[in-house]
């Protein structure tokens, strides 16, 4: 940041203020990057001259901006903190005028309030200013805290959670309706539940109901809103199912230390355990049936895979766990060798870092997206993930520049493991195909699990094809869903029986085998495009784009030619640094020809 020069004659002072001020409002309104100083100068009344006077550049000017826009969202709130004598008995109405103060700066502020929470990530010294401010919130109100009879230990870390939530309460309210959301969302989905299952009872829980401590006091700040939903939702439960057996959380609780009676679940192998939704072969949503089997074949087989993982190891447990690979490798798995899974419940890639120090786990489980976040993270300095042992990837196909970005930046921050690269799908318990740990062959997505067999048959049919010729993929073993929940139709389409008397899933995917048994992946079938003749893969083209230094990702699709039949088209989003024109497009362009030219 510039030096900034101090007028001292009041027109001076006047001119530098309504410069500050028309900038800030400026590039809240239009954005930073399209606001220059001859429009400053042009909107403030004055010369471009007169700016240099004061100001090295634009964004010296902006900086003294963000600093009067946090001395006004923070000093209300810290000026009622220095006036007040506060203690337990009138911190909660204390509290509740602070968040009303936040509130309606952040009304005022709207749009500018957006703006600089995004240059906040791009800007260390847009960052600091604001970090100072809750810095100096957090010690303040962690005085007046324990000053209360609040326990001291770490109590600072707690209060800057508690800002953190207030922070986040606000920008809801302000910007997405908070208040209309709980129970407006969650009404739709109860009743879906009501009309399409066997549910006989309900319980309503709350999220502050195992909360204690300073945690509950702050909870109970915004619980009255969270409370009428809660009710509302309650008495819709109790109408839909006729007054059958509706609880609160805490009467469910209550209930237990009364419940005497011998209760044993008989299950087989073969029965359904869990129903997980997915878009299947052909995109619609559709409910995948997994047995008890499948989930327990692939706890054994992903231990098998996983050679270090052993009891009292810990894996950080990112995925959902709606998902297949959240539920069968990243819960169910580790649950079943002994391993302590860490919960994300809400994934926030500026907070992985953070989160990797604090918790260290031995195991990472994600896909590109996760990992490309984490990459392109800022804040890694002081990181240190020599804990991690095992990182394995699904979900998404990854290019070499990726595999290679990803390998450099763990072991920059100590940790040993390379990336696995794993496949699988949600109707095979979403794990089926692993790396090894010393082997890596480009485009390949590793070897099977054990028990499972793959085949690679020429698409429309059962008949395997060569070693390296291209097919679809097929699977049989034991982790192979059951079929789609009613919808019988669907499942033979895909669950087909081979001449060898054993049941195939033919995933939809397209790829092929190595004479050692690899597997690589090429495309998704209905991905697939076919022009003159040829099969182009659009995630090779996809591949060899990102590797551009101006791009920051892409996807490629096939759109109808007459003469060709169907033709590749890419889209692309550029880095944020570079700037759209002929000769960046140019050269885009040319570097799809590196494909065709392979063909």
């Amino acid at each position: 940041m510039g030096e900034v020069r101090n007028p001292i004659k009041k027109s001076s002072i006047a001119k530098k203020e309504k410069i500050i001020k028309t900038c800030f409002e400026l590039m809240c309104d239009k954005g930073y990057h399209n606001v220059t100083c001859i429009d400053i100068a042009k909107e403030a009344g004055v010369s471009t001259g007169i700016i240099y006077q004061y100001f090295n550049d634009k964004r010296d000017i902006f900086i003294e901006g963000v600093k009067d826009y946090a001395n006004n969202i923070m000093f209300p709130m810290i000026n009622i903190l220095d006036n007040e004598v506060i203690d337990k008995n009138n911190i909660k109405d204390i509290l509740t005028r602070m968040i009303d103060s936040f509130i309606n700066t952040h009304k005022l502020k709207k749009e500018a309030h957006e703006e600089l929470m995004a240059m906040s990530y791009l800007d260390n010294d847009i960052a600091s200013i604001f970090n100072d401010n809750e810095m100096l919130m957090t010690e303040k109100i962690s005085k007046i805290l324990v000053n209360s009879g609040f326990d001291s230990t770490n109590i600072e870390e707690k209060v800057h959670i508690s800002i953190g939530i207030i922070d986040n309460y606000c920008h809801e309210v302000v910007y997405h309706k908070h208040k209309d959301l709980n129970y407006d969302i969650m009404k739709e989905k109860v009743i879906n539940i009501i009309n399409n299952t066997s549910v006989k009872k309900v319980i309503v829980s709350s999220a502050g109901d195992d909360l204690k401590g300073f945690k509950k006091m702050m909870y109970s700040i915004f619980s009255t809103d969270v409370t009428k939903a809660t009710k509302k939702i309650k008495q819709v439960f109790l109408k839909a199912f006729q007054n059958r057996e509706v609880m609160s959380y805490k009467k469910f609780i209550a209930k237990g230390s009364s419940y005497y009676e011998d209760y044993t679940a008989s299950r087989k192998a073969e029965d359904t355990a869990v129903i997980l939704y997915s878009g299947g072969t052909s995109g619609s949503p559709k409910g995948i049936m997994l047995s008890n089997l499948s989930f327990n074949a692939l706890a054994y087989q992903a231990h098998y895979m996983c050679d270090p993982a052993k009891a009292g190891d810990s894996i950080l447990s990112i995925m959902p766990i709606f998902h297949g690979f959240g539920l069968g490798v990243c819960i169910h798995t580790c649950l079943h060798i002994g391993m302590m899974c860490i919960l994300v419940p809400i994934f926030k890639g500026k907070n992985l870092g953070k989160l990797i120090r604090k918790t260290k786990p031995n195991f990472m489980v994600g896909v590109p997206t996760l990992f490309e976040a984490l990459c392109n993270n800022k804040k890694l300095k002081d990181n240190d993930f020599s804990s991690i042992n095992c990182i394995v990837s699904g979900g998404d196909i990854m290019n070499e520049e990726q595999i290679e970005r990803y390998n450099d930046m763990f072991k920059k921050y100590g940790s040993k493991a390379k990336i696995r690269v794993g496949y699988g799908l949600t109707e095979a318990c979403a794990a089926t195909c692993l790396s090894p740990t010393l082997v890596h062959r480009e485009k390949g997505i590793g070897v099977p699990f054990p028990d499972t067999i793959y085949k690679i048959v020429k698409i429309g049919t059962i008949k395997e094809v060569e070693k390296m010729e291209d097919g679809e993929i097929c699977i049989c073993g034991p982790t192979v869903m059951q079929g789609y929940l009613n919808d019988d139709k669907e499942t033979e389409s895909v669950l087909k029986k081979h001449k060898d008397g054993q049941t195939w899933l033919h995933t939809g995917d397209i790829g092929c085998m190595d004479e050692d048994g690899f597997i690589y992946f090429k495309s998704r079938l209905k991905r697939l495009i076919v022009s003159s003749g040829y099969n182009i893969y659009p995630s090779y083209i996809e591949g060899i784009i990102n590797k551009h230094e101006y791009v920051s990702n892409c996807t490629v699709i096939g759109v109808p030619d007459k003469y060709r039949g169907q033709i590749a088209k890419a889209f692309v989003v550029l880095k944020k640094e570079v700037k759209l024109n002929e000769g960046v497009e140019e050269e885009i362009k040319e570097i799809q020809w590196i494909y065709y030219s392979l063909l």
